[in-house]
C-alpha cells in the first residue's frame, strides 16, 4: 500500500491494517500469547505476542500523548520522557513492563481501544492539519500517525504469521 498523503488514505490504511492484524490475533490461543519465542524488535532478542501487543499499544498511546501535549501548548519529549531515539529497545521493554500481568484478551482490548482513539483523532482533523505542515522535524502529523499505526500493524501481522509458521513446523 502506498504511503498515505490524505486523511482518507490514512484512515483507510489504519483500518485495513488493523482489521488484518485483528484477524491474525483472533486465531491465537491466550496460552500461546505468553511464549517469548517470536523474533524481537532488536536483533538477537525474542518477545511474546503479548509483548508485541504492549509495544503497539505503547506507541499508539505515545502518539495520543504527543498530540494532547501539543494541543495544551506544551512540547513533548520525543519519543518519550526519559528516552532518546537511540533507546527504542529500552522503550519497548518499558511498554512490556507497563502491561505485565495483563492477559491476552485484555491486551487485545487495550490495543483495540487505542486504535479507536487514534481513528477518532484522525477523523477529527482535516488534510491541512494532518499533511499541510511539518509537525515533528520534517514529518507531518499524518506521517507520524502512520509510522505508529498502519505500518507497525502490518509489520506485527507479518511477525505473527511468521511466528505461527515456525510454531507449526516444530
Amino acid at each position: 500500500m502506498a504511503v498515505p498523503t490524505s486523511k482518507a488514505e490514512l484512515l483507510e490504511a489504519m483500518t485495513t491494517a488493523f482489521a488484518r492484524l485483528e484477524a491474525e490475533l483472533a486465531s491465537i490461543r491466550p496460552e500461546d500469547a505468553t511464549s517469548p519465542d517470536m523474533e524481537g524488535h532488536a536483533r538477537g532478542t525474542a518477545m511474546s505476542v503479548n509483548d508485541l501487543l504492549a509495544y503497539l499499544t505503547g506507541w499508539g498511546q505515545l502518539v495520543l500523548k504527543w498530540v494532547r501535549l501539543r494541543d495544551e501548548g506544551l512540547e513533548p519529549d520525543f519519543p518519550e520522557t526519559g528516552f532518546k531515539w537511540n533507546q527504542l529497545g529500552q522503550l519497548a521493554q518499558k511498554f512490556y513492563r507497563d502491561q505485565s500481568g495483563l492477559d491476552f484478551p485484555t491486551r487485545v482490548e487495550r490495543l483495540r481501544a487505542t486504535h479507536g482513539q487514534l481513528v477518532a483523532l484522525v477523523s477529527s482533523l482535516d488534510d491541512a492539519a494532518l499533511y499541510g505542515r511539518g509537525w515533528y522535524e520534517k514529518w507531518t502529523l499524518g506521517r507520524m500517525i502512520q509510522f505508529n499505526t498502519a505500518s507497525p500493524y502490518a509489520n506485527a501481522r507479518a511477525r505473527i504469521r511468521k511466528w505461527k509458521k515456525t510454531r507449526s513446523a516444530s
